[in-house]
């Protein structure tokens, strides 16, 4: 796989995983989220990660090969992803105030 696509593939799966986070934290009556909170934790940790380093690899092909608008497009919404994740792992997290 070439370097160049990762931010493409970054992108679709952070937005699966972005709906899955947002479906699966939303609590019951009883304060129990829909999806274990542990895996939750897991899964904004793990996207979150992906992201970053699609936004990495983005960036870094941007300013190597100049700018081409889908592309730094795609490099946007992963850094925002990524940002996403990061307040939704501080937010679940259960000791947070």
């Amino acid at each position: 796989m070439k370097t160049i696509n990762y931010p493409y593939i970054a992108l679709g799966l952070g937005i699966i995983l972005i709906l899955v986070v947002v479906t699966g934290s939303k609590t019951s009556s009883e304060g129990d989220t829909t999806i274990p909170l542990l895996t939750l934790l897991v899964i904004s940790e793990f996207a979150f990660i992906v992201t970053a380093v699609g936004t990495y690899i983005g960036t870094r092909h941007i300013l190597s090969g100049g700018i081409k608008p889908v592309y730094m497009t795609v490099t946007i919404i992963c850094a925002l992803l990524s940002v996403s994740f990061l307040f939704f792992g501080i937010k679940l997290w259960p000791l947070w105030l």
